[in-house]
């Protein structure tokens, strides 16, 4: 494990192997243990991996109040800067892909290729605003360990909680370890998230969505809507698998992610591009 002092915080990371960066954003409410497989796998193949823990997730500072996915992306940007990273591909999954997406508004020249997984460009509905921060008081108030249990099973497959009980237990682990004030908080933001469906049609570097058959919480449909907007980008849909493929089905994941790499073009090595504010 290393750490980095952003200017706001102190961020947690994984960084294994040599080569071209690829750099991995995890979900709510999980932390950079959740890209394990993927972390052996493409070090071992070739490639740089990075996993940091965002703000108020694992091993990162937590930072209570409101975090919105901006912030969470200029701590990437942050991190990139203090490790002299000038391009990447960068993969995030569920609010990880929304934070993937603000990374390619607020700092695209700075990202070799996307990978978009389990994750929706859509901004919140009120009802859903209402929601998000209902869902933020009761963490607040009660503790992790309650939605843990409530959503287990929404995050792995009902089928693969029963067949893979030792992944079934690293996912729980990981919600119900996870500090209060920190999810509450990225809840708070994710309530005002932007929409990112007009920048679909922006994106220019190679692309790949990725998606779980059951996923509950961004179905296919989703992922389908992602892909016939961004200019050839590619869908994989991994069977057997619901909102946690990578960890779910790694072997078919890593192939997937293993196949877009093989394909993509050469570094740029472009100048290193400041993050915007706006």
């Amino acid at each position: 494990m290393s750490g980095s002092s952003t200017p706001d915080i102190a961020m947690a990371y994984d960084d294994e192997g040599g080569g071209d960066t690829l750099l991995f954003v995890h979900g709510h409410p999980f932390n950079r243990s959740m890209w394990r497989p993927q972390m052996e796998h493409f070090s071992a193949s070739g490639w740089r991996v990075i996993a940091p823990d965002l703000r108020g997730y694992g091993d990162s500072a937590v930072v209570p109040g409101k975090t919105t996915l901006d912030q969470f992306a200029r701590d990437i940007c942050a991190l990139l800067d203090r490790l002299e990273l000038d391009e990447i591909v960068i993969a995030g999954l569920s609010m990880g892909g929304q934070i993937v997406m603000e990374c390619q508004r607020l700092f695209p020249s700075r990202l070799r290729a996307l990978v978009l997984a389990d994750t929706s460009p859509y901004a919140e509905t009120e009802a859903g605003k209402r929601q998000r921060n209902k869902a933020a008081d009761r963490l607040l108030r009660q503790g992790m360990a309650p939605y843990a249990d409530e959503v287990l099973t929404k995050m792995v497959a009902v089928q693969n909680v029963e067949a893979l009980p030792a992944v079934a237990e690293h996912v729980l682990s990981m919600m119900r370890s996870t500090p209060p004030a920190g999810a509450a908080a990225a809840l708070r933001g994710r309530a005002e998230r932007p929409d990112y469906v007009d920048l679909l049609a922006q994106i220019t570097v190679p692309t790949l969505v990725v998606v779980g058959r059951h996923d509950e919480f961004t179905p296919i449909s989703d992922a389908e809507f992602m892909q016939e907007r961004i200019p050839n980008a590619s869908l994989v849909v991994i069977e057997g698998a619901a909102h946690m493929p990578n960890l779910e089905r790694p072997a078919e994941f890593n192939a997937a992610l293993q196949s877009f790499l093989d394909l993509l073009p050469a570094p740029t090595r472009r100048a290193r591009e400041e993050c915007r504010r706006g």
